[in-house]
């Protein structure tokens, strides 16, 4: 009987344990468009994982978790996995919803149903801050700053929350910056742009500014988040002055160095008016970057309104959290 060819890709890679596309063409002797062709629906069907960027690109395996338990989860608490938990495994797998659920629980010897319970209290709990999708920031703000030149200051998730980690936007958010991944960028856009966009109709926003980024990366995550929202809203010029010495705002521990470095390195390079800006960062710390853009902003008398500061994630008390992005 004639074996199928995925069934072959499938048997080779168990016995060399990872392969290129190009092994499988030699092995196979068929076309690399047949094999690319097999090789995405194998990938589709969680059969296997693909690591690395052309021209070095592996597929490997994913390792089938036993059924060790009988998982019984709440439909409303399953359909709530599925829509905000993620993880990315050590070896840079994508594991979302309740696949990747289980994958953490087994990870950490914890029982599943039991487990998805406190997933869902804890989430409540966290919850309970938003309005709507957006999370009030201005409380933690007029308790760390003396002045806010913000008139709103919101997230549109925390960034990690207790016991469980990082959160589905906390944990796109890392892997995208640190892995300088435009997929995950595109990924996380396509999370948020909707909770962008209605924050913009809502607040009558007509000027858009990004907080620009401290260290210079091959793929910068601003630049791609500005890129891929493509908001109908003109921009608001903000730039970060090279001072001799580049010191990044997450590795200075103490607030008061925090608000030097981002009133001393950021200018507002705009003349034009506005009504309402709004001011989009990936990760509110401590937040003296926004409140300090928005310090600029009022010198400069270029906006009559609002002004709004808007990150992806925020923390939930403190700053230091969030010094790993």
């Amino acid at each position: 009987m004639k074996t199928d060819t995925a069934d072959r890709i499938v048997e080779y890679i168990k016995r060399k344990g990872r392969t290129t596309p190009r092994e499988l063409v030699a092995y196979l002797s068929i076309s690399p468009q047949a094999v690319f062709k097999h090789l995405r629906k194998l990938v589709d069907s969680n059969v296997l994982y693909k690591t690395g960027r052309p021209p070095a690109v592996y597929y490997s395996l994913i390792e089938k978790e036993p059924d060790v338990e009988d998982i019984t989860i709440n439909p409303d608490i399953e359909k709530t996995i599925e829509s905000n938990f993620l993880v990315i495994t050590p070896s840079g797998e994508y594991r979302a919803g309740l696949e990747g659920f289980v994958y953490w629980c087994r990870k950490f010897n914890l029982p599943v149903s039991k487990t998805a319970q406190e997933y869902g209290r804890t989430l409540e709990k966290y919850n309970a801050c938003k309005s709507g999708n957006l999370i009030n920031g201005m409380d933690k703000f007029r308790s760390t700053f003396e002045t806010v030149h913000l008139d709103h200051v919101c997230y549109l998730d925390f960034y990690a929350i207790e016991r469980f980690g990082k959160t589905k936007l906390g944990q796109l958010l890392l892997s995208a910056k640190q892995g300088q991944d435009r997929g995950l960028i595109r990924l996380l856009t396509e999370e948020i742009k909707p909770g962008i966009d209605s924050l913009i109709q809502e607040y009558e926003i007509d000027g858009v500014g990004y907080i620009p980024p401290t260290i210079k990366r091959e793929i910068q995550f601003m630049k791609e988040l500005k890129r891929n929202l493509n908001l109908n809203v003109k921009e608001v010029s903000i730039i970060k002055l090279k001072p001799p010495v580049i010191v990044a705002q997450k590795s200075l521990s103490k607030l008061e160095d925090r608000i030097e470095n981002a009133r001393n390195t950021i200018v507002v390079n705009e003349e034009r008016h506005f009504r309402n800006i709004l001011l989009i960062d990936d990760a509110v710390g401590s937040g003296a970057t926004l409140n300090e853009t928005a310090a600029r902003i009022r010198e400069k008398k270029i906006c009559s309104g609002r002004i709004t500061g808007l990150a992806v994630t925020g923390s939930f008390k403190g700053f230091d959290v969030i010094s790993e992005i």
